[in-house]
């Protein structure tokens, strides 16, 4: 069986996650207090491939800090830069030299794809088709790139489609062989001036090319989107099993599938899983609720939250009001001023200040 390599795509803006993407890659916002990207990387690696060529951006420095050579995740990551998000298309290409003539799956680094990828990867292993493309069911098939199959092929391909031939979206992850490389020379730029991956897969199948389709059986999340991340995270603390190797006193109470990590200290409060609380974050006098997730260094005190990410080293203090279903960035000060409304919904930048009324 021919060795496999894996093209990860972590470049890219993040411009529907902004002001966080401002100053992080959107692939390192973590879920369940792990980063988006390492999730892919776990999957990579549980399907049997070693070698992974990452293409990277404006973020590389961010990106290469956290994932290194990858061997910590028992890869092999060799940097690729991509001068301009171009297109998935365009990534592909600059990746030529790094894949050579091997078949290789391309995982877009913001994607969570509950269950992994090694049935998928198993697939194209057996079957040698020229290309494999991943698709799940949605109800908005409008905001995704949709594929119309006719007896298991892959048929058609449309990016955004007004009026969607089926409901079958694209997921972010890509079988292909060396084919695709005289695809994606082929095409020309779309209307946004992107070298488009649905258009040299269609290249492919008008050019008579084998072009299969696999379904997600569990579930998938495109995580560009707050709504999105915040869904991810629920999901995935659900999956959780309690931990408490964290300091909690006695005036606290602890309910269901809660994670306290090793130096953080829990102090007259409720926490009510599941949720994670990070290394050395304190949490005082205040309730935690389900599918929140605090990362390291935080601290929360005197407040209530429920359904929300906080970042390193920010601080949420007197709130007299609950907070929910919001992404708080790195560094961030949340407190109480004189007076309050009855509800608040944050998503917040890196290095900022808040008084809430």
């Amino acid at each position: 069986m021919r060795p496999i390599k894996a093209l990860v795509l972590a470049g890219g803006k993040g411009t529907r996650l902004r002001p966080i993407t401002h100053t992080s890659a959107k692939q390192l916002v973590p879920i369940a207090n792990k980063p988006i990207l390492f999730y892919g990387l776990e999957a990579i690696r549980d399907a049997g491939i070693v070698d992974v060529g990452m293409v990277v951006g404006d973020t590389h420095r961010e990106i290469e800090a956290a994932v290194g050579d990858g061997s910590s995740f028992g890869l092999k990551v060799t940097y690729i830069r991509q001068d301009a998000p171009l297109g998935l298309a365009h990534a592909v290409m600059v990746a030529g030299d790094f894949m050579g003539k091997e078949p290789f799956v391309m995982y877009l680094g913001d994607n969570l794809i509950m269950g992994g990828i090694s049935d998928f990867v198993g697939e194209f292993q057996k079957n040698k088709p020229n290309s494999q493309i991943l698709l799940a069911r949605v109800d908005n098939p409008s905001d995704f790139g949709v594929a119309e199959l006719a007896d298991g092929r892959v048929v058609r391909l449309e990016e955004k489609p007004e009026a969607p031939r089926s409901n079958l979206a694209l997921v972010g992850v890509y079988m292909f062989d060396a084919e695709i490389f005289e695809a994606v020379g082929s095409i020309e730029p779309s209307g946004r001036g992107e070298l488009e991956i649905t258009d040299a897969i269609q290249y492919l199948i008008d050019a008579g090319r084998d072009v299969r389709a696999h379904e997600v059986t569990g579930w998938w999340k495109d995580t560009g989107k707050l709504d999105d991340i915040l869904e991810a995270n629920r999901m995935i603390l659900e999956t959780i099993d309690r931990d408490i190797r964290g300091e909690v006193d006695a005036r606290s109470r602890v309910d269901g599938k809660v994670v306290v990590e090793e130096g953080a200290v829990v102090e007259g409060s409720v926490l009510r899983g599941p949720l994670v609380i990070g290394r050395d974050s304190r949490i005082v006098r205040s309730y935690v609720g389900p599918f929140t997730s605090i990362y390291f260094d935080v601290t929360v005190q005197n407040s209530e939250i429920e359904h929300s990410i906080i970042l390193e080293g920010s601080t949420v203090s007197n709130l007299g009001q609950r907070m929910e279903r919001s992404l708080i960035g790195k560094d961030v000060e949340i407190t109480k001023s004189a007076t309050m409304p009855k509800a608040y919904r944050f998503m917040v930048g890196d290095a900022s200040r808040i008084e809430v009324p």
